[in-house]
């Protein structure tokens, strides 16, 4: 197998396809899915650096919003999908709520919040939302 200048084995077409993760829904799996996008990401990076290093933060925070939204306003089950495409990195996250997203606006005398969505809008290149009679599949395209 051929290795990088580093030394690392370079990964297989099998390893770079996309990371298909499912999770049961808890609190602490919106860790769990960053985590799992951060080792996907790791494996990205030895065949296709990202071209600018925030785009590495900007790919787990928008897997952070995304399952974060989902545990608040989703109850059970989702699914985290994270791939490479000619124009740069796709997270789709499959939750159970047939209600898409909405902009909320942000009002410090009810706490945190409001905040997400939009950042998910402001970091990505394109955002879509596709309901299925079961729920829905949010598509967030980042740059690589």
């Amino acid at each position: 197998m051929e290795s990088d200048p580093r030394g690392d084995k370079r990964p297989s077409d099998e390893e770079l396809e996309s990371l298909d993760v499912v999770f049961p829904g808890r609190l602490r799996d919106v860790t769990d899915a960053r985590l799992s996008a951060e080792g996907y990401l790791r494996v990205l990076a030895r065949a296709s650096p990202p071209s600018s290093p925030e785009y590495w933060d900007d790919v787990l925070l928008v897997v952070t919003e995304l399952a974060a939204n989902t545990i608040q306003y989703a109850p059970g089950p989702f699914e985290l999908r994270v791939r490479p495409t000619g124009d740069g990195v796709q997270v789709t996250l499959r939750d159970s709520s047939t209600t898409p997203p909405t902009p909320r606006r942000m009002n410090p005398s009810r706490g945190a919040g409001g905040i997400g969505w939009h950042l998910v809008h402001a970091l990505c290149h394109r955002v879509s939302v596709v309901v299925r009679p079961d729920g829905k599949d949010v598509h967030a395209l980042l740059p690589w």
